[in-house]
């Protein structure tokens, strides 16, 4: 049983599920100034439009936090805000002003399935607020190895590619239930999975729970992982939670693990919290990225092209 009401409770209380939508507004005279929407008709003032929001997902991301450390270290972000919400409310806010061809900067991340749908860019980052590429890491609790071997085995052969998670998200997002397109994935890619259970033994009824940040990434990987171990004769329980009761559990041993870590940016802070209380078993996927992102028809290319608020 998972003992952790209260930071449930803590989590359903901070998590806004309220839409963010871009401000309107139009600049005098039809003009623009600075690199932002400059061409030969003078084309809209994208930051006054957006009402100089970003629109952001959980309180408490990493990449929440370096989008507001962006609008302190850019000096053309003076005067924005970061607009937390969820990520589920970020890619449907993002979805409608793309259907309303609406400009829109959101805390975004690959894998992500937004990528595959929509027609999407990073803006570029000359001051590194959001750091290089990322790693997704597999986390479990001290101890794991020697009580549960076989477990600590599957989880530590965890591996794949941001192209596979992304197909198993697409699947998702296309509306299969996630446990149904986790066994769609295994189905195509018995190879790939054979390489996770080399050596597992089959087991009885072995308990084990996971828990992850209710990411469509994480709920792709977590559901994947969460199957191979059904098959193997694991009892597997999924949780999920908001960040940081996500690093808490496993720290606190009240788990058996995660494979939701994002690092060195977005859990860095929570990493370093709780990196003596658990066990680090590495990436389970290489290539991840994190920043700000933007419809492609947008006529800016980086975050310094964005405009302070007047």
């Amino acid at each position: 049983m998972f003992k952790f009401d209260w930071k449930r409770l803590s989590m359903a209380a901070g998590l806004s599920l309220t839409l963010i939508a871009a401000g309107c507004g139009s600049d005098e005279g039809g003009e623009t100034s600075g690199s932002e929407g400059e061409g030969s008709s003078g084309e809209a003032n994208y930051s006054e439009e957006m009402n100089y929001e970003i629109t952001g997902i959980e309180a408490g991301a990493g990449v929440v936090a370096a989008a507001q450390t962006a609008t302190e270290e850019y000096e053309n972000l003076a005067g924005w805000e970061v607009a937390t919400s969820s990520s589920g409310a970020m890619a449907t806010a993002l979805g409608e002003a793309i259907e309303n061809e609406e400009p829109i900067a959101v805390t975004g991340w690959t894998p992500h399935w937004m990528f595959a749908k929509y027609d999407l860019k990073y803006l570029e980052d000359p001051k590194e607020v959001f750091g290089g590429e990322e790693q997704i890491k597999t986390m479990v609790r001290q101890g794991l190895e020697d009580e549960k071997p076989n477990a600590y085995k599957l989880l530590d052969q965890f591996s794949w590619t941001p192209a596979d998670m992304e197909k198993v998200m697409l699947n998702i997002t296309d509306g299969a239930e996630p446990a149904e397109a986790a066994k769609t994935w295994i189905e195509e890619n018995e190879d790939k999975v054979s390489e996770w259970t080399d050596g597992v033994e089959d087991v009885d009824g072995t308990e084990v729970e996971l828990v992850y940040v209710n990411w469509d990434s994480e709920i792709a990987s977590t559901n994947v992982v969460a199957e191979v171990m059904k098959q193997k004769g694991f009892d597997v329980t999924i949780t999920p939670l908001d960040n940081g009761p996500m690093w808490e559990s496993v720290a606190e041993g009240e788990v058996t693990g995660m494979v939701a870590a994002w690092l060195p940016a977005t859990h860095g802070d929570l990493y370093e919290q709780h990196k003596d209380s658990l066990e680090d078993l590495g990436a389970n996927l290489e290539g991840a990225k994190v920043g700000l992102v933007v419809p492609k028809y947008m006529d800016v290319d980086s975050i310094e092209d964005l405009q302070p608020a007047e």
